[in-house]
């Protein structure tokens, strides 16, 4: 992105949403007049803030620190989990949890009663930056456009996390020889154990799909919201020309009338 491009991306996600579509459209009628087609171009393609982005844009600039914590959270997390430590998994993730609410009350901290949804959408975008690179760097731009979701499997360990070492206990005695209506029991209820497993394993990837199919339509529900809102800023301002000049258009007819009646008033009475 060229400096005047980063300049107004920077200028227009700090600022209030309700101005950003005059204030992006005025930018980029200036870089195009200077001849900065390209930044013109760029200026034009930056979208609108929703308003969890708009609170979490407002955070990195008024508490630059957050990013820095966010990221020493996910390297740490990632060490963690690739070292199979168990306990500083446990640690950082209860450190986590902690961190992503304090930086959300944070975030809230001007809005009256936010409600709940305002909410659990800012948390989850900041724990999406957590755990995935391409959020947490624009978070830390301050150029989010909506609320984020970590839609990846596990979080930062590859396997189960190990549990803390047992106790070791005193080798079983040498069990008894099993008796053939034993062994057919256990070939049942392991047969019925991989029955159970695969049909969750079904169901995880059912799940799968619809959320993935929710999360696209939200995506393009917010696209589309974005467009009618900018849309509606435009016809706005247009309306307010159109008042503007309808306003000027009958002043002017007045003072036609005006000299129209004056002239025939001097008519009348030159003769």
């Amino acid at each position: 992105m060229t400096d005047r491009a980063a300049e107004a991306a920077a200028e227009l996600y700090g600022a209030d949403p309700d101005e950003f579509t005059t204030r992006r459209n005025a930018l980029a009628k200036a870089a195009k007049a200077a001849g900065d087609q390209e930044a013109a171009k760029k200026i034009t393609a930056l979208r609108k803030p929703t308003r969890v982005a708009w609170l979490l844009n407002r955070l990195v600039r008024e508490h630059p620190e957050v990013p820095g914590q966010l990221a020493e959270l996910s390297d740490g997390l990632s060490a963690a989990a690739s070292a199979r430590d168990g306990k500083r998994l446990r640690e950082l993730s209860a450190r986590r949890s902690a961190t992503v609410d304090s930086c959300t009350t944070l975030a809230l901290d001007q809005v009256t009663d936010p409600p709940a949804a305002l909410r659990d959408d800012v948390s989850a975008t900041l724990s999406a930056a957590i755990a995935d690179p391409a959020v947490a760097a624009r978070l830390a731009a301050g150029t989010l456009t909506r609320a984020e979701h970590w839609a990846g499997f596990g979080e930062f360990a590859s396997g189960p996390v190990p549990a803390a070492a047992p106790v070791s206990a005193p080798a079983p005695e040498p069990a008894a020889p099993t008796p053939p209506s034993a062994s057919l029991r256990e070939a049942e209820q392991r047969n019925r154990h991989n029955q159970l497993i695969q049909e969750a394993e079904r169901r995880v990837a059912n799940a799968s799909v619809l959320t993935a199919s929710a999360e696209a339509e939200e995506d393009r529900l917010e696209s589309v919201v974005h467009d009618l809102e900018d849309r509606m800023t435009a016809a706005r301002d247009e309306l307010s020309q159109a008042r503007l000049r309808a306003r000027r258009a009958e002043a002017a007819e007045r003072k036609a009338a005006a000299d129209l009646d004056q002239l025939r008033r001097r008519e009348t009475s030159s003769r």
